[in-house]
């Protein structure tokens, strides 16, 4: 089934997309707030959507918000913040059933509708300030959400990596912030956060599923159109070439399995249908239990615990990443750099971008069985300065060649190694 996109703009810098398919019985309704990524401003940012899920002016606590969520027969509602290339999206959400399926004849849509308008546009603020007791929880919380990332070395080595790569870049930034300016978030400097995001925002409210989605985007609108804005632009790509030298930085901790992350760029692949190229070809290199990082470095080779690749099309940035023993290292970072070669050179089989499409259309038609799993793919999509569906995707992903393949692998260049290692014992 195809899934064709309707995009409206309902006030400056605020669209309504809406995407129909009947075999839910749910609707998905998301707001999305697009600012630009700023290391001062982050922080603060990043504890609003957290504090607006705990209560409004009329449901001043999280009780009785809970029981206008069970009123509306236990709709659901959820908080976050995310990262896409140099921006940060603060989002509200909220799921509910259809007004086919209301036991006596609500108009679901427009009660869900309402009071996720409700939530973001009359919150507990009360003399220019939120709700002291509520900030200091949700200021924990967040404090708590940075300070576990150091707990993943994975994930934290990946960080790093970027950080490095990036360091005068956007993208750099983290999307939670950081914790020494959590400290700072004060129940007044929330509150300025938030008048700001309503104000300078670009706004993409998404809703998903068999509903007629009228009321809804008839809500949001009137709600806009009373707020004096000027909306942020946001640019689709924000690639960069490398520049000079590799950079190589060695970190060491308390760590018994040490990583490998190396930071490839991606140049000059601005065009859609090249990305879909270079999303095949990552794939093939790293990407699947096919790939040949996975069947000739861990597994043929036996240099590490894993070794995987992934693409990001809006930065221009290859990641590759693996668990590796410290003396391995070396090892590893020669044999990812050969199978890149090799690939670079043509040397694979056309089995090999046969399977690697199969396993993308697989993942690309799960996407459509979960209403949020559409959300994040059409606001990634929306945010990117396009508009394909998943259907559109398979498609263009099974007119990918050899030819294709070569060229993609052809534009990476290595820009960053980065390398976590155990702490040395002493006397060595």
């Amino acid at each position: 089934m195809n899934y064709p996109l309707a995009r409206e703009c309902i006030a400056p810098g605020v669209h309504f997309s809406s995407i129909t398919d009947r075999k839910f019985k749910h609707n998905r309704m998301s707001v999305n707030l697009v600012v630009n990524l700023d290391r001062d401003k982050v922080t603060n940012r990043a504890v609003v959507p957290f504090i607006l899920r705990q209560g409004t002016k009329k449901c001043p606590d999280f009780t009785k918000l809970n029981e206008r969520l069970c009123d509306l027969y236990g709709a659901s509602l959820d908080a976050g913040v995310d990262k896409f290339a140099e921006y940060q999206i603060i989002t509200l959400g909220m799921s509910g059933i259809d007004n086919r399926y209301a036991l006596h004849g609500e108009d679901m849509v427009s009660e869900c509708a309402g009071l996720l308008a409700e939530i973001l546009f009359e919150p507990n603020i009360t003399d220019g300030k939120f709700d002291a007791q509520e900030t200091a929880l949700e200021k924990q919380y967040l404090l708590d959400t940075i300070n576990a990332e150091i707990n993943d070395k994975r994930s934290y080595a990946m960080t790093r990596c970027k950080d490095i790569m990036c360091a005068d870049e956007g993208c750099s930034i983290k999307k939670y912030g950081y914790a020494e300016k959590v400290e700072q978030i004060t129940p007044e400097s929330a509150a300025e956060a938030y008048e700001e995001l309503l104000r300078v925002a670009q706004v993409e409210i998404l809703f998903e599923g068999c509903g007629d989605p009228t009321a809804a985007k008839e809500i949001f609108r009137k709600k806009f159109e009373g707020i004096q804005r000027t909306p942020i632009s946001v640019a689709s790509y924000c690639g960069r070439n490398q520049q000079g030298e590799v950079k190589q930085t060695v970190e060491r901790m308390d760590v018994k399995q040490g990583k490998l992350v190396m930071g490839f760029r991606v140049e000059g692949v601005t065009e859609y249908k090249k990305m879909n190229a270079e999303r095949i070809a990552v794939a093939l290199f790293g990407g699947t239990a096919n790939s040949l990082l996975f069947k000739n470095v861990r597994e043929k080779m036996s240099l590490c615990y894993y070794c995987s690749a992934g693409y990001d099309r809006n930065t221009g940035l290859m990641m590759v990443h693996s668990g590796v023993e410290a003396e391995n290292i070396e090892k590893t970072k020669e044999a990812v750099l050969q199978q890149l070669q090799m690939m670079q050179r043509g040397e694979f089989e056309d089995k090999d971008i046969t399977e690697t499409v199969m396993f993308m259309k697989t993942a690309l038609k799960a996407t459509t069985d979960s209403l949020g799993a559409m959300d994040s793919w059409y606001l990634t999509q929306i945010l990117g300065g396009t508009e394909v569906s998943p259907d559109g995707e398979i498609e263009l992903s099974s007119q990918v060649t050899r030819e294709d393949v070569i060229e993609a692998v052809s534009c990476i260049k290595l820009d960053t190694v980065y390398m976590l290692l155990p702490k040395e014992k002493e006397g060595e």
